[in-house]
C-alpha cells in the first residue's frame, strides 16, 4: 500500500507540473533564443509549455522569434515583463502594448508591456510610441 501511495504522489507531481511565471534571475539567466544574458527587468519575457518547460528571452521579440521556429513546442502561456515594474512579469495576453517611438529594447524589437489601457496611453505619449495589439504581435 505504501508503494502504491508513493507511485500515486510521483505521477500527481509529474503531471502537475508548474504552469506559473517564475522570476527572472537578471544578469544571470540566458536568453533561450539569442544566449545574451537578461539584464533589462522592463523588457524580458517568459514562454511556458504545456509541460510546464520555462523558457527565458531577454525581449519579447526573441521570444516572438523562438515561437515562429519552433511550432511543434506546445505553448500553455506567453509572460512579458511589465515595464512600469521592474522584473515582474504579467500575463502576454491581458497586456497592453505600444511599439515604436523612442522604445528601445534589448534585441530592438521596440515593444513595451504594461498592466492597464490607461498606463499604455501615458507611457505611448511620453515615448512618441503607438498602440499594438497581441494578436498582431504573435501573428
Amino acid at each position: 500500500m505504501k508503494w502504491l501511495s508513493f507511485f500515486l504522489i510521483l505521477f500527481l507531481t509529474i503531471s502537475c507540473a508548474n504552469k506559473e511565471a517564475e522570476p527572472i534571475n537578471l544578469n544571470t539567466d540566458g536568453c533561450d533564443f539569442c544566449k545574451m544574458k537578461i539584464a533589462d527587468g522592463k523588457f524580458g519575457a517568459e514562454l511556458i509549455t504545456s509541460k510546464g518547460r520555462i523558457y527565458k528571452f531577454d525581449d519579447m521579440f526573441c521570444m516572438i522569434k523562438y515561437h515562429k521556429e519552433n511550432k511543434t513546442v506546445q505553448i500553455h502561456s506567453f509572460y512579458i515583463h511589465d515595464y512600469n515594474q521592474n522584473n515582474v512579469l504579467i500575463p502576454a495576453e491581458t497586456a497592453f502594448y505600444i511599439k515604436g517611438g523612442e522604445i528601445n529594447s534589448p534585441m530592438h524589437g521596440n515593444i513595451i508591456a504594461v498592466k492597464t489601457n490607461e498606463e499604455s496611453q501615458i507611457v505611448a505619449q511620453k515615448l512618441k510610441a503607438n498602440p499594438i495589439s497581441w494578436q498582431e504581435i504573435i501573428k
